[in-house]
């Protein structure tokens, strides 16, 4: 099956790009998760964060939002010591600052969605070198969660977020995902073309 130029040949990288990223996601509590994994991935690859995902899960208590807000530093220096996940103080001080701001968001999925105007915008991106790093949305997005009391939501990681969580579908034309999603994406979509 031809896949987007990122996806490398190993199963677990595989699953996630044939069967997560682009998909339309619009459950809190998986949005919410992968908002805290991206951040994680700040200055690494998604594949480093993907292999430490379950590893998260568990650890971080499935990333439940209200656990989260009232983690201790006792326990933010306990996770420090897990090889399993990435140990960055920063982080995980922003995984509970970004858990506490998500508490006070009221309808965070249409609110996020709302950056892209309630439904996924349809890209048809040829080549690697036409899918843009981040967008005004990102940014506007990437902004709106600071001033909300977020961490980690710059306009580059905001955009990585859209992207798996299928705000924006960029799988490449040449993917076959690419049809498929296209295809499934219900309602009014802006298409940008390159």
């Amino acid at each position: 099956m031809p896949r987007c130029f990122w996806c490398s040949a190993d199963p677990l990288y595989r699953a996630y790009h044939d069967e997560e990223w682009g998909v339309p996601l619009h459950d809190p509590q998986r949005l919410f998760e992968l908002l805290l994994l991206e951040g994680f991935q700040a200055g690494l690859s998604w594949f480093t964060v993907l292999k430490k995902r379950e590893h998260y899960r568990r650890v971080l208590f499935g990333f439940d939002a209200q656990r989260l807000a009232r983690l201790s530093d006792a326990e933010i220096e306990a996770f420090l010591q897990d090889p399993g996940i990435i140990r960055n103080r920063r982080k995980l001080e922003a995984a509970r600052q970004n858990a506490r701001a998500w508490l006070k968001l009221e309808e965070p999925v249409d609110w996020l969605w709302s950056f892209v105007g309630g439904a996924p915008r349809i890209n048809r991106f040829r080549t690697p070198a036409e899918v843009p790093a981040t967008t005004p949305e990102a940014e506007a997005l990437g902004r709106a969660l600071k001033e909300a009391g977020f961490a980690f939501v710059g306009p580059t990681i905001c955009y990585a977020f859209m992207q798996a969580a299928g705000m924006v579908m960029d799988h490449t034309t040449d993917c076959d995902r690419h049809a498929e999603l296209a295809g499934l994406s219900a309602g009014p979509a802006s298409v940008r073309r390159r």
